[in-house]
C-alpha cells in the first residue's frame, strides 16, 4: 500500500514534535483525546501533520482514532494528493477496527474517484475482505459469502498483476469450499432425517456446481447412502464408478466400496441418469 513513507520515522518525529509541544510548541501531537478532537484544533494543522497523526494511531493499535484523523484531511483538504493517500488509509483504518460498513464505504470512495491509481487495486481488495472477513460459519446465512466470491473475482479479473490477484485466488478458493460445506450441512440434516429427496437435490448441487470443492467426494458417497436407501442402485453404482475414478485414495470411497459391494453390487455406470451423464464426461471425455 502507498502512503505514508517510514512508519518507524514517522513515529520518530512525534516523538521529537511531543517534546517540543511540551516546551510550549504547536505539535499535533498535544490532540490527546477524543474531546480535543474538534474542527478549529485540527484546522490548525497541515495535511501532512494530520496524515502523520493518523499513522501513529495506527501504530498505537487505535485505528478507530486513526480513521477519524484520515477522514478529516478528506474534510479539511479535498482536493490535495494528502486527501487521496489518506482515503485508501481510512478504509484500512476501519477495517482494522473491523467497522467493516466504513472500510467498505471508504474503499468504493477511492475506486470511484481514482479508478486508475496504483492503489485502487488494494481499494478493490478491501473491498473484498470487508465481505470475506465477515463470512459466518457455515450453518448460518451465506449471503456475505456470495458478495465476498463477486468482490474476489473482480480483484482478480481487474487486477491480474497486482500482488492482490493471488491472494484473492486463495480467499475465492476457500469461500467456494465454504458454499459447498453449506450444502453438505443441510444435506447431512436431510439424509440424518430421512428426507432422501431433498439430501439427493444438496449433494447433487455440490457434484455439479462445486466439482473442484474439498465436499465433492463425501458428496458423491452420501449419494450412494441416499440412493441405496430409495433402492435406486443404477445411481448409487454410478456415482460409486465415479468415486473410484477420481477418489479412490479417500474414506469415502472404501465406505461407498464395502455399501455396494456387501450388497452385490459393483462400482460400475449404470442406466441413463445424471450421475451417468457426468460420468461419461469426467471418466470418458464424452460432453455431447
Amino acid at each position: 500500500m502507498s502512503g505514508g513513507g517510514s512508519r518507524s520515522g514517522v513515529i520518530g518525529a512525534l516523538l521529537v514534535a511531543t517534546l517540543l509541544a511540551g516546551c510550549g510548541g504547536n505539535g499535533l501531537s498535544g490532540i490527546l483525546s477524543r474531546d480535543d478532537r474538534d474542527e478549529q484544533n485540527l484546522e490548525r494543522f497541515t495535511a501532512e501533520q494530520i496524515f502523520e497523526r493518523g499513522e501513529f494511531e495506527l501504530e498505537s493499535r487505535d485505528p478507530e482514532d486513526a480513521a477519524f484523523y484520515f477522514g478529516e484531511i478528506e474534510r479539511l483538504y479535498p482536493y490535495s494528493e494528502w486527501a487521496k493517500r489518506a482515503l485508501i488509509m481510512q478504509a484500512y483504518a476501519y477495517h482494522q477496527d473491523r467497522d467493516y460498513e466504513n472500510s467498505r464505504a471508504a474503499a468504493q470512495r477511492y475506486i470511484d474517484f481514482y479508478p486508475l491509481e496504483d492503489d485502487a487495486a488494494y481499494a478493490q481488495y478491501l473491498l473484498a475482505l470487508s465481505y470475506y472477513d465477515q463470512i459466518e460459519e457455515v450453518g448460518r446465512d451465506q449471503g456475505l459469502t456470495f458478495q465476498a466470491l463477486q468482490s474476489l473475482r473482480t480483484v482478480i479479473e481487474r487486477y491480474p498483476e497486482s500482488e492482490y490477484a493471488r491472494s484473492s485466488v486463495l480467499k475465492f478458493d476457500l469461500a467456494f469450499d465454504h458454499l459447498a460445506g453449506k450444502e453438505m450441512e443441510i444435506g447431512r440434516y436431510y439424509l440424518k432425517r430421512e428426507h432422501f429427496g431433498a439430501a439427493i437435490n444438496r449433494f447433487r448441487v455440490v457434484v455439479e456446481d462445486f466439482q473442484t470443492t474439498t465436499h465433492t467426494p463425501e458428496a458423491l458417497h452420501r449419494l450412494v447412502e441416499s440412493y441405496l436407501s430409495l433402492g435406486l442402485t443404477d445411481e448409487a453404482q454410478t456415482a460409486g464408478a465415479i468415486l473410484g475414478f477420481n477418489y479412490q485414495s479417500t474414506e469415502w470411497y472404501e465406505d461407498s466400496y464395502a455399501l455396494l459391494t456387501g450388497r452385490g453390487l459393483t462400482l460400475e455406470a449404470a442406466g441413463d441418469n445424471w450421475l451417468a451423464q457426468i460420468y461419461r464426461q469426467m471418466v470418458r471425455g464424452e460432453w455431447l
